[in-house]
Formats: C-alpha cells, structure tokens, sequence
C-alpha cells in the first residue's frame, strides 16, 4: 500500500483492544451503515457504491518495559469501491483512529 493508493485488500496491526475500535467505527466511518458482529470479531461498512468488511483477531499485547499495548491483526477488505473512494475512506478511517504520538 502506498499513501496514494489502497488495495481492495491488506492487513495491518492495530494497537488497540476490540471494544476500542468498535467504539471508533461510527466515527472513523461516518457516512457509512454499520453492521458489527462483535462476537466474530466482523464489522460490515456500507455506502451505495460498495463496501469495506473489517475482521479483526486479538494478538498477544507488546510489551515495551511497563508499557503493555494491546494489538489486532485487523483486515480489510474493499468491494466494489473504485481507487479514489478507497483512498477517502481509508484517509478518515486512518487519521480517526490513530492515536497521538506521530
């Protein structure tokens, strides 16, 4: 993946907990209809043009000294959402759920 462009499909590791990036969806997603599937660990994302499923997985949390980050191996995958419409949503989606730090 480069900053300009998003493929239909990737994966990525998420320093957060489930019910964190739950929480973060309606805003991180804001035009969208959300379908969330807590217990599959599934959130479905739909515009009238296409849509974007998130599945996630818990990973073992990173631990940095004291510091103990929780972390999902979530994925991504677009449908029928042209290069332009993945990279808008992928830009919010990314800049709402980033934490500060850099």
């Amino acid at each position: 993946m480069t900053p300009a462009f998003v493929p239909q499909m990737f994966e990525r590791v998420m320093g957060c907990t489930s019910s964190e990036l739950v929480s973060w969806l309606p805003r991180a997603l804001p035009d969208a209809e959300l379908a969330t599937d807590v217990t599959g660990q599934r959130n479905v994302a739909i515009w009238i043009d296409g849509s974007m499923e998130l599945r996630w997985n818990i990973l073992l949390s990173r631990r940095i000294g004291s510091l103990e980050i929780p972390q999902l191996q979530v994925t991504f995958a677009y449908k029928d959402l042209h290069d332009e419409a993945r990279y808008r949503i992928q830009k919010c989606f990314d800049l709402q759920t980033h934490r500060g730090g850099g």
